[in-house]
């Protein structure tokens, strides 16, 4: 049995296909270009998420709402998906 790689559910030759597809039709010298702007993109979403997530705890504080329960569940899923980890890591390393 052969174990491809994958990432985001797309194994290497679909990356390599898209790369393909992506440098016929934009061309080698504008790819440098379009991944930066992305990545910009990417930060500014980032951002402004955060920023959000900022203000609406800001104000649940001002308001007298417990936030304290939302740390918890982190720290709960944070349990939960270092244990997901451990498991899947044992899995793929019998593979």
């Amino acid at each position: 049995m052969i174990h491809q790689a994958t990432f985001l559910f797309i194994s290497g030759g679909e990356i390599a296909f898209i790369l393909f597809i992506a440098v016929m039709v934009f061309g080698a010298d504008k790819l440098p270009e379009i991944a930066k702007g992305l990545g910009k993109g990417m930060r500014t979403l980032k951002d402004a998420t955060n920023d959000i997530k900022q203000e609406i705890t800001k104000t649940a504080e001002n308001h007298g709402v417990d936030t304290s329960i939302t740390k918890d569940v982190k720290e709960e899923l944070d349990k939960v998906k270092e244990d997901l980890e451990d498991f899947t890591g044992s899995v793929k390393r019998k593979f």
